[in-house]
């Protein structure tokens, strides 16, 4: 990407984005990180870390986190990538105790006023991925905010309901623009702010693709595996079906299942099956080696309120690497209906794999990836921008929403 150019609205000296995002690395790429390395591309970039949406357990994995945060908040912000800070401000975890909340108001807004220092952003835009760092609106003086939706985080499990709902529909209302990636929720935010705008998720076009070239090497963990498999890349979370995967392997012990991704929920049942392959978290940039020796990849998620309203990401990641794809039947995964196979309740599933594995020559192969050619993260970066502009141009006109 070209490097900041210096009339383009977002870049002028003194300005730059700060982005409250998902932890920058965390084992799971998410629309939050894809978005603001290509926002970092157009205008200097301040990337906070945003405390988790639920409270930490008393499991080793949360406590090394909190650990690992509580360091880090004590360095300066760092260059991770070109035009791209990161900083980190952790919060105390005992929310409900009196006074925590305000403690943690009070030094989360004055750590991110110290790293815009440091990095030399004096008039930022606000960019929120995440509700509930929505106090910084009232904490730092902005040129503008942004609210990019992209979840219902107030479906989410283990989070507060209530107080991230209040968080998202401050946002919603308050935000100069408000940009939404789930379909589903595109309405009722319009419905509060008519600045609101449909955000679908992009796609690393070019990276996925290469799922299908022969010089793609096949990580030994799958090269391994028997035909067919039957793959999935993401995280493994309380929204993945796991009775269905089990149900799956069960039924069809001929089929090897290969998950890949982090496992924060219990997965020994499943991981104890002979023709269930668990490699864990793997590199971003590997993801299309183990995608090639998929032959049906799918979406295997718990039909609720959280994914209804959800656009996954990796519906679109799957469709770049031309592989069939079977997934649960959702309003954004309707949209593709004509190329890829929709299972319900575990014998619809695995009726919709047994038909995924008798697709013949290339046809669908070529459509599924030519239907996400044009939805590049540059292009959405692209759009976004667009929009971003006019706020600011309507703000310095004094015109309101």
């Amino acid at each position: 990407m070209s490097a900041p150019a210096q009339e383009n609205g977002v870049s002028r000296p003194g300005s730059g984005i700060v982005y409250f995002g998902n932890e920058w690395f965390a084992e799971n790429r998410t629309s939050s990180h894809h978005m603001a390395r290509r926002l970092a591309g157009h205008s200097r970039l301040l990337y906070v870390d945003s405390p988790g949406m639920r409270a930490p357990v008393a499991s080793g994995r949360d406590l090394r986190r909190i650990w690992t945060k509580l360091a880090q908040a004590l360095k300066r912000p760092r260059e991770v990538l070109p035009g791209l800070w990161h900083c980190t401000v952790p919060q105390l975890p005992w929310r409900t105790m009196p006074g925590i909340e305000r403690l943690n108001r009070a030094y989360g807004a004055w750590a991110v006023r110290r790293a815009m220092r440091h990095v030399g952003i004096v008039r930022p835009i606000l960019w929120f991925v995440l509700p509930h760092p929505s106090f910084m609106l009232d904490a730092v003086p902005h040129e503008l905010a942004i609210y990019y939706c992209i979840d219902d985080y107030a479906a989410h499990p283990g989070v507060d309901a209530a107080s991230m709902r209040a968080c998202d529909d401050m946002l919603t209302r308050r935000a100069d623009h408000v940009f939404v990636a789930p379909p589903a929720l595109v309405a009722a935010k319009l419905a509060i702010n008519p600045n609101t705008s449909f955000a679908p998720h992009g796609v690393d076009v070019a990276m996925f693709a290469t799922a299908q070239d022969a010089a793609t090497q096949v990580p030994a963990a799958a090269a391994r595996l028997p035909h067919p498999v039957i793959g999935y890349f993401g995280l493994i979370a309380a929204w993945t079906d796991l009775e269905m995967l089990e149900a799956i392997a069960r039924q069809r012990p001929q089929w090897n299942l290969l998950l890949v991704g982090h496992a924060t929920v219990d997965v020994g049942n499943l991981a104890r099956l002979p023709n269930v392959a668990m490699v864990g978290a793997q590199p971003y940039e590997s993801l299309p080696g183990w995608a090639k020796a998929f032959d049906v990849a799918i979406i295997p998620y718990r039909l609720n309120e959280q994914v209804r309203n959800a656009n996954p990401l990796k519906l679109r990641e799957y469709l770049a690497t031309g592989k069939p794809v079977v997934s649960v039947r959702t309003p954004e995964v309707e949209r593709f209906a004509t190329m890829l196979h929709i299972g319900e309740g575990v014998p619809g599933f695995i009726s919709a794999i047994d038909a995924a594995l008798r697709e013949e020559g290339s046809n669908l192969r070529s459509r599924r990836m030519a239907a996400v050619r044009d939805m590049g993260w540059e292009q959405r970066a692209d759009a976004t921008l667009a929009i971003v502009r006019q706020a600011l141009a309507r703000r310095a006109s004094g015109v309101g929403r």
